[in-house]
């Protein structure tokens, strides 16, 4: 990512849409979590930095920060107080956009920059996994798997590509000619098996920190059985092919990069042992799983920390014990036509 972003302010200044007296960015899937100020500090510096080069006044700068209704707005925006005094030269404004990135969010063509940093791979429904007869037909796992029929994996690739076109079809309408649409989504090397290990790695460890709860009879199979997320692991060959097929933007860049599960995020975190990491990335996987889980289940704390500090943490330190584990995430910048 931080090569792509002076890029794509490149990009703008040779498109036009800078110099302007105001510059409109939106951050669709913001959460509440640090990729948002990450991102945004990267921009400032990227468009500080071109300004002063072509000695330009830098623009003043709208940020509409977008996710669904129950996102913790409050969070954010105490948040963000830290973040206005750090660029307190600047004119930096705002402002809380709540909705879903799959409908219209933005009035048409007001938007220079539209980016969204691992959110677009979430489905905005689950697709239809049952058999004529009301039967499940992903039992034991959460996702797909090497275990799933045929039926499941093209039932999610489908649900994908509709997601996925019906974003681009809205960005379209809400951008200006010339901008940016910068996309960073949790996927899988060209050509992956959309069942392997690696390619759903989060779900199948947690379904088998479900079973393990399903063999203590804390939980009932058939309700394992129904549970399914809305969630895809993308290869980038799929995402380019909805791209040129919807037909709103150019492809100006795709890459993958690989990057290792857990790894440390200080340098006096690399002598720590798998376990204590297993910990740590159950910790992170509970962030954006736990209301799916506990909607589902209806479990009550006790269990959930069950679930999460001692399932699914020992099943991580024991798969980190036999060497690293990769992802891998796919990075594209799409120019409106």
């Amino acid at each position: 990512m931080p090569m792509l972003i002076p890029r794509t302010v490149d990009s703008l200044f040779a498109e036009g849409l800078i110099p302007c007296k105001l510059l409109n960015v939106a951050d669709l899937g913001c959460s509440t979590g640090p990729n948002t100020f990450t991102f945004m500090s990267s921009l400032i510096r990227s468009l500080e930095h071109k300004c002063r080069e072509l000695k330009l006044d830098v623009p003043e700068i709208q940020f509409y920060l977008n996710d669904l209704p129950g996102n913790d707005f409050n969070t954010l925006f105490r948040r963000l107080s830290e973040f206005r005094k750090e660029y307190a030269d600047l004119s930096c404004f705002f402002m809380g956009a709540p909705g879903s990135f799959h409908e219209r969010l933005f009035p048409e063509k007001c938007l220079h920059l539209a980016y969204s940093l691992y959110s677009v791979h979430w489905l905005s429904r689950v697709p239809r996994l049952t058999s004529d007869e009301g039967q499940a037909l992903n039992k034991g796992k959460i996702y797909i798997s090497k275990t799933s029929p045929r039926g499941v994996k093209e039932a999610y690739l489908a649900q994908f590509q509709e997601d996925v076109r019906r974003f681009l079809r809205c960005r379209a309408e809400e951008l200006r000619i010339g901008g940016r649409l910068m996309l960073i989504i949790d996927g899988r090397p060209w050509g992956g098996d959309p069942a392997a290990r690696e390619s759903c790695y989060t779900w199948e460890l947690l379904a088998e920190a479900i079973v393990s709860l399903v063999s203590e009879g804390l939980v009932e199979e058939e309700k394992l059985d129904t549970l399914n997320v809305p969630y895809y692991i993308a290869a980038p060959e799929e995402v380019q092919l909805i791209v040129e097929q919807e037909g709103s933007f150019a492809l100006e860049h795709l890459e993958t990069i690989t990057v290792e599960r857990g790894s440390p995020l200080v340098e006096d975190e690399e002598k720590e042992d798998p376990w204590t990491r297993g910990r740590k990335l159950a910790k992170n996987i509970r962030i954006f799983t736990d209301s799916i889980i506990q909607h589902h289940f209806g479990f009550g704390e006790e269990i959930m920390n069950k679930l999460y500090d001692e399932k699914l943490a020992l099943l991580i330190g024991k798969d980190m014990s036999k060497g690293p584990s990769k992802g891998t995430s796919i990075v594209l910048e799409l120019r409106k036509n």
